[in-house]
């Protein structure tokens, strides 16, 4: 993983504003169990970072304040042996998560109203089912 991280558009996060940290990987393995360092911690200090617009940093510093440790939003990845293969999952899911929170909200949901024809139509239905049902019971089976 080099060069920076695309994020939407041309937004994307420098090289230098991402913090690396390996160390090694819990879980089964092989010979190289006990030196490979193959599980990846990205960081990315979201609060103080200077490449984001004002209004994308706003929108992810709110949405995504139960993930923050003061400020810094981290990442790990250790589904790989590999250790380049983790760093690339854990940059995918990096910029996968800042794309999500820094996009724009929804449009505000338009309330509509029920066809009387439908509601008509569903109350005689039932009004039907339930003349079933009454013809069912009190007869007389002897």
């Amino acid at each position: 993983m080099s060069g920076p991280l695309v994020i939407r558009g041309s937004v994307s996060v420098p090289e230098a504003e991402l913090m690396w940290r390996f160390s090694r990987s819990s879980g089964p393995g092989g010979q190289h169990v006990n030196t490979t360092d193959s599980r990846v911690e990205l960081r990315f200090d979201l609060a103080n970072s200077a490449c984001l617009p004002p209004v994308w940093k706003e929108r992810a510093l709110e949405r995504l304040a139960g993930r923050l440790t003061g400020g810094v939003l981290t990442v790990t990845a250790s589904e790989h042996r590999s250790q380049w293969r983790n760093r690339e999952t854990a940059a995918t899911r990096l910029a996968a998560l800042l794309a999500q929170a820094t996009a724009p909200p929804p449009k505000p949901r338009r309330p509509t109203r029920i066809p009387r024809g439908i509601n008509e139509r569903r109350l005689r239905v039932k009004k039907l089912r339930g003349e079933t049902k009454r013809g069912r019971s009190g007869g007389s089976w002897d």
